[in-house]
């Protein structure tokens, strides 16, 4: 492909892109396709002589589209929402022309320069305070590929920084501490680091958060057992339920555990700290807190005190409006992760990072190579305007509000949990208030709802009763869509799935 060739077949994609957009909501959120559909369509090899763009373009919609879910349909709730928009769409397209692989600062200045401002941009956006910025020089924001990159990061920071406050403590006594409702994140860092994930039971009187009792009882039992928690792993927004960890109270437990390094992951919810009324029920104050006893608690083991949050990870490819991927993780000190994490041979080493005048982000993560996705966020936050931002999250709110008066109206289902932010968590219930046959009842409502392509829900356990999530995300997603997709898709499904509960139960009798 020549240049020429390249502007025709640039607008012409840009045209089905705004055609896909278009046409979206006429289209099935599921694609009504088996395993191994797709993989039948594509050549079992590479083709030895270059093919015509034209036809290459054209697979786009005979082999890929059919087996696409529709991320952004106004009808998908499943999971948490992966928002794009143009803006996103855009960068992306001008990051791919330099293709650049950011791991030092002379790689392309622009691109480590401009990151380090725009997470300045969006940790103002969360209110945070300087602390927490690069322009501070002493803590600061690096864009991640995912949560789980961002997590598995710190906790190798918080396992190198228990070390050396420890030295010589058998890596098979560490261990990782979130809860029952921690993201599977923390059992993935813990599975590839090499040491035990210790998850403390919640409850459904606290709405499945932690609470400050619960983690002193569990530090207690560890330190019986001759375990050492290196890092706890707490919840902004957890995933069955959007729950949320007191973080006050954690704080107040781990100003006396003083080696135990403190993460909030706010993967999906942490975006929400840029509206003023959600900020209390999100704990800025305590992610903005400095323990009392920081300064004596410097030194070259342990840079942060007890007491206080760490790191902070929200990512803005959920209900952020940036395209994925865009995972935002903020440290306390950044010298946590570059004491873990710099490896500089020779041919790495330039003037520039020698004097300390730059930043080199490929310190701050586990690969070497980095993506350019600051310039995405900067498109999106400049183009939105931080208004435009926190309007489009008051509007996924409002439209959960709108979904939970559907819910508490609705005879036979109950809300699960209060709603959280932009999610509603429910149950079918079954006059007997028998728990299995209430389990059954969801289980076939979820049987039929994965059959259904018009919507895309899923499902969850807590305290063993399960439940059906409804996370509201696409920009796409108006009132409509929820009175429509309740009444016309929802509501038929559970009235089937009760159908299907009696006559297993008939035929089992």
């Amino acid at each position: 492909m020549d240049r020429e060739q390249f502007r025709k077949a640039g607008y012409a994609a840009v045209d089905r892109i705004c055609d896909y957009f278009e046409t979206l909501e006429s289209k099935d959120v599921v694609p009504n396709v088996q395993p191994g559909d797709v993989a039948k369509l594509i050549a079992p090899e590479a083709p030895e002589e270059g093919q015509p763009w034209d036809e290459i373009a054209k697979d786009f919609d005979r082999v890929i589209m059919p087996g696409i879910t529709h991320w952004q349909h106004p009808n998908f709730y499943a999971y948490f929402p992966a928002n794009t928009t143009y803006e996103s769409i855009l960068a992306d397209m001008y990051t791919g022309a330099v293709s650049n692989p950011g791991f030092n600062w002379l790689c392309s200045p622009a691109c480590t320069e401009l990151e380090s401002v725009v997470m300045d941009w969006v940790a103002k956006l969360l209110s945070f305070n300087e602390g927490w910025m690069n322009e501070g020089g002493v803590g600061g924001g690096i864009i991640m590929g995912s949560a789980s990159e961002s997590a598995l990061t710190v906790c190798i920071a918080a396992r190198e920084r228990y070390l050396r406050l420890h030295p010589g403590t058998p890596i098979s006594e560490m261990v990782i501490v979130g809860t029952n409702q921690t993201h599977s994140l923390g059992a993935k860092a813990a599975l590839i680091l090499g040491v035990e994930f210790v998850a403390i039971a919640t409850k459904a009187e606290d709405n499945w958060s932690l609470r400050g009792e619960a983690l002193e009882d569990e530090l207690k039992k560890l330190a019986e057992k001759g375990k050492k928690p290196f890092i706890l792993l707490v919840t902004i927004g957890s995933t069955s339920t959007g729950a949320i960890d007191n973080i006050a109270e954690i704080t107040a437990v781990t100003a006396h555990h003083p080696d135990l390094f403190l993460h909030i992951d706010a993967a999906w919810a942490g975006v929400m700290l840029s509206l003023e009324e959600c900020r209390q029920e999100c704990y800025l104050d305590v992610i903005n807190a400095r323990a009392k006893d920081a300064n004596a608690a410097k030194n070259d083991a342990a840079i942060c005190a007890g007491g206080e949050v760490h790191s902070f990870c929200t990512n803005l490819h959920k209900s952020g409006l940036v395209t994925f991927d865009a995972s935002c993780l903020w440290i306390r000190d950044r010298a946590l992760l570059t004491s873990a994490l710099d490896v500089t041979p020779f041919y790495l080493r330039t003037a520039q990072a020698t004097s300390g005048l730059v930043v080199d982000f490929r310190n701050w993560q586990i690969p070497l190579g980095r993506r350019f996705r600051s310039l995405k966020i900067w498109y999106v936050l400049r183009s939105y305007g931080t208004n435009g931002f926190r309007s489009h999250l008051r509007k996924l709110i409002n439209l959960a509000r709108y979904l939970e008066r559907i819910v508490k109206a609705e005879e036979g289902v109950e809300l699960f949990t209060p709603r959280s932010f932009s999610l509603i968590v429910f149950r079918i219930l079954d006059p007997s208030s028998d728990l299995e046959i209430e389990n059954k009842l969801n289980a076939a409502f979820m049987k039929r709802s994965n059959e259904e392509h018009k919507i895309m829900l899923t499902q969850t356990s807590v305290g063993g009763k399960q439940c059906v999530r409804v996370a509201i995300g696409s920009r796409e997603t108006e009132e409509r869509h929820l009175k429509e997709s309740w009444e016309g898709i929802i509501r038929p499904l559970i009235a089937q799935a009760r159908e299907d509960v009696k006559e297993e139960t008939r035929i089992a009798n």
